[in-house]
């Protein structure tokens, strides 16, 4: 039971170490993707806000691990007025609840997971596509 004092005194990762997962998930992204990844702002937030889950049309908040806000690059044209940078949002507090409830991966591949979830919107990816770059999709 020496443990038990150690564990106790246990907190959840905060916005920051979120921040820290997300930057190893992009560094681990393969080219030819990680340089045109690193041209989307990433955003650590415990939830989505109150208006954004009205907007889509979602009454929790914990449903919400992640958006993309922006506009696909296979959509863009050199005519659209940008209206802020393409942003990838991850929100650590729905992200922690399917952690835990999985049990089965760590947070760095959960946050990961997300990450890749969000950058196949900017992209454009298949299924397939985000298979190669994140097996855990399969």
């Amino acid at each position: 039971m020496t443990d038990a004092p150690e564990i106790a005194a246990l907190t959840a990762p905060d916005l920051d170490a979120f921040e820290a997962l997300a930057e190893a998930a992009l560094t681990a992204i393969p080219e030819p993707y990680r340089a045109a990844a690193r041209q989307v702002a990433v955003r650590v937030e415990d939830f989505a806000p109150p208006d954004l889950l009205a907007e889509m049309e979602m009454e929790d908040a914990f449903e919400l691990t992640g958006l993309y806000d922006g506009i696909p690059l296979t959509e863009k044209s050199v005519m659209d007025q940008p209206m802020g940078p393409d942003t990838i949002w991850l929100f650590r507090r729905p992200i922690l609840d399917e952690w835990a409830d999985r049990g089965n991966v760590t947070l760095g591949e959960m946050v990961s997971h997300v990450l890749v979830h969000e950058l196949a919107h900017h992209f454009g990816w298949s299924d397939d596509d985000i298979a190669h770059i994140d097996p855990w999709w399969e």
